[in-house]
């Protein structure tokens, strides 16, 4: 069974069940069962902060993910992998959705998708690892109802 949380630290809205069956989705796409992760909605100031102490880059980001497992090693528990941590910031979220003309669900479920990938082991550093990552999350987002 898999074990999530979501979080909004924010005093913005976010439609939380609806992130649950987003994720849901995405767990049964990808065949994951037994993973165990948190998605947690923090504004600006808060990704900042954490972009600059973790990444060493001063700005806002709009998702980032703290994936506990290293390439080809699984962290394995009794009750299967810990994945990590998915930090999204609910400003950039929204400044996005209005730049990019879609909703703000649609970029929503973009961010956590892309934030689980990174969890997976997905990257975008080259154009090979982008092509194949960006299929899957178009692939996922298109089959919940999530498309551009």
């Amino acid at each position: 069974m898999n074990k999530f949380e979501v979080f909004n630290e924010t005093n913005e809205k976010i439609d939380v069940e609806e992130e649950k069956k987003i994720i849901k989705y995405a767990l049964k796409h990808e065949n994951l069962k037994n993973v165990e992760f948190n998605v947690i909605f923090v504004d600006s100031k808060t990704i900042k902060k954490i972009n600059r102490e973790y990444r060493n880059i001063d700005r806002v980001t709009d998702v980032i993910s703290f994936a506990l497992e290293d390439g080809d090693e699984n962290i394995n528990f009794e009750f299967g992998r810990l994945l990590g941590d998915i930090y999204i910031c609910v400003d950039k979220m929204k400044e996005q959705a209005e730049e990019y003309g879609h909703s703000i669900l649609r970029e929503q479920g973009f961010l956590t998708v892309h934030g689980l990938l990174h969890l997976l082991g997905y990257d975008h550093m080259t154009k090979e690892e982008e092509k194949i990552m960006f299929e899957k999350q178009e692939l996922i987002l298109d089959g919940y109802g999530l498309k551009r």
